[in-house]
Order: C-alpha cells, then structure tokens, then sequence
C-alpha cells in the first residue's frame, strides 16, 4: 500500500496538502488576531459568497457600522467607537473570513486539476472526502460561534463555543498533515519503537487537553485574572478555585481555576516530552526519525516560555505579538508531534 502511495505522481497532491496545512495555521493565527483585537463581532452577517467583498464606500460603511451599533459588544463597551474605530475591526474579521474562503478555493481547484491529471488513486478517494466535510464543519462552527456572541448582554462569544472552533482547526490540520505524510513518507523511514509509540500518544492526549484550556483562557481572557509567576497572584495554589458555583463550573468558567489548570499541564508536558525526547535519543530509529526528535523538546520549551511571557506582560491586556506566537507554536507542537507518531509503528 505504501509503495503505491509513495510515488511521483502522489507528490504533487502532498505538497498541495502541505500547503492547505500552512494556510490552516495562518488562518487559526488571524483568528488569535480577530480575538485580541476584539474584530470578532464587528460582521454581524454571514454570507460565504458575498461576505467577501467589504464595504466599497462610504453608505456601506455607514450600513455596515449600523449593524455592529445594534450589537451586546457595541453597546455595552465599544459605544464610544467612532466608524473608523469600526473599520479597524472590520479588517480583521473580514481578512480572517476571506482567507477561510481562499483555503476552499485552493482546495476545490487542487481537487479538480488533480482530478483531471487522474493523480488521485482509490485509496484517496474517502480521506478527501473527509477532509472537505471538516473544512465545511469548521465554518459551520465559526459562524455558531459568531452567534453565540450577539445575543443577550453577551460581549464576546462563548468560551465553550470558541474553544470547540479552536480544536475542529486543530483536527483539520493534524488529518491534513497526517494524509500528506501518507503521501511522502518511504517505507524504509519509519521506526519500529512500541513503546515510544505508546508514549507519544499520551502525550498527544495531553496536549489536546492543554488546547483545550487554551481556549478557555483565549475565551474567558484568564490572563488577565493573574498576571504573576511562578506565583499566581502570590499563592502557589489560589484560594478561589472553587470560588463559583457548581463546583464543576470552575473547571470552565472560572478563570483563575482555568489558568491553574493551563499551567500545571504546561509543566506536566515539558516534563513527559523531555522525558520523551531521552527515550528518543536511545531509539535507534531511522535517519529521518534520528534527525526530527529533537523538534518536540524545542518546541515545548519554546511554548512554555512564551506562555510565562504572555502571563506576565498580560497586566492590562495581553500582547498581541506574543499571544500570537503562543498560540502558533502550540499548534506546531501538536503538529511535530503528529509527525513523529507517524514516524512511529508498533511493528
């Protein structure tokens, strides 16, 4: 089977692949800019054909800032923004919804020409299926979650929706990344590690739970409850955990719960991947797999410590950039790690 996939004329559809990975990730970054820049809810309309074309003078401005005016988030914070304030917002909540088109159109015109040049083999058939049925899920949830921010006194969306956004992304990206390995990985490149295999993928576990409460402290802004460390705000374990009411509710709507949780699992994961990372230099694995397992250790410390600088430098708001790159390096930790459990075989 591998021979089969693993051919010339399967490279084009990986690159093609590859490439769709690439603008997934710049497209989960512009929604971190929209988020913190607070352009989520500036379009109140969605209209996947003609949403791409923005207002082209100035009554469409003014229509357009009437919508936003009758918004939770306009009325209840942003009352005093002026319309250029507005086209501010506009930008990014409109470059974030005209690159989600762009992907589709890079994918469906791929497909065809692909389809034409009959590079496409039986086995691609269901896994591309799959792939343009969670890129339609994905705007599906985007727009659910757009919703779920104009309604009632609500001024932003909702974390459990924005969180659910997020992961769906991350799935889409890890299938995609995963399909193009298929594409472009030799048989001889693979290494037989059980074990490690095993171990890899509790860590995946891990840091799909990690994700997830990284949503949750983008959706509830938790940075801001605690901008100290190693402390949180001078106590190694707060005393308000539990402050709310359920208890459960904590888990998800307390903040500073939230960003205890978000830190305990950072360390809990630097440490189970450099744990991970000296196992791997014991394996004695293929060249390609001898030359990416340093990948993981870089890339978690790098996220730990753009996390602490976010934390600390979130005094008033977090920082743009570094919000940014934390959320990019997170995604491309999932990533490294994705590629090495493909690298990986129990036999």
């Amino acid at each position: 089977m591998n021979d089969l996939l693993v051919s010339r004329r399967s490279r084009p559809v990986a690159v093609w692949l590859l490439t769709g990975v690439f603008m997934l990730m710049i497209q989960v970054l512009l929604g971190g800019i929209t988020r913190l820049t607070g352009s989520g809810l500036s379009i109140t309309e969605w209209a996947p054909i003609m949403g791409a074309v923005p207002p082209l003078n100035h009554t469409q401005w003014e229509h357009a800032f009437h919508l936003y005016q009758q918004t939770p988030q306009y009325r209840l914070i942003n009352g005093d923004f002026s319309l250029g304030d507005f086209k501010f917002i506009f930008f990014w909540e409109w470059f974030h919804r005209l690159w989600a088109r762009l992907i589709g159109v890079v994918f469906l015109a791929g497909f065809v020409i692909f389809l034409l040049q009959r590079r496409f083999n039986s086995f691609m058939v269901r896994p591309m299926i799959i792939l343009f049925l969670l890129g339609a899920l994905q705007g599906l949830i985007g727009w659910v979650m757009v919703k779920s921010g104009l309604v009632g006194d609500n001024t932003s969306v909702n974390p459990v929706k924005l969180t659910i956004h997020f992961m769906a992304a991350m799935v889409l990206i890890c299938y995609t990344f995963w399909f193009a390995l298929m594409l472009l990985v030799k048989p001889g490149q693979y290494t037989t590690a059980p074990a490690l295999r095993r171990f890899t993928v509790l860590i995946i576990c891990l840091l799909c739970l990690q994700l997830v409460y990284g949503g949750f402290m983008a959706g509830l802004h938790a940075a801001l409850s605690a901008h100290t460390w190693p402390d949180i705000n001078g106590m190694a374990v707060p005393d308000t955990l539990f402050r709310q009411s359920p208890a459960w509710s904590n888990f998800v709507q307390n903040p500073i719960m939230v960003q205890f949780i978000h830190r305990g699992l950072a360390y809990l994961l630097a440490l189970l991947i450099l744990w991970w990372w000296i196992r791997a230099l014991r394996t004695a694995g293929s060249p390609l797999f001898r030359q990416t397992r340093w990948l993981p250790i870089l890339a978690v410390f790098l996220q730990v410590t753009l996390g602490v600088l976010t934390v600390v430098n979130s005094a008033v708001q977090i920082p743009l950039l570094l919000g940014v790159l934390h959320q990019f390096v997170a995604m491309l930790l999932l990533v490294i790690l994705f590629g090495m459990l493909f690298l990986l075989r129990s036999r």
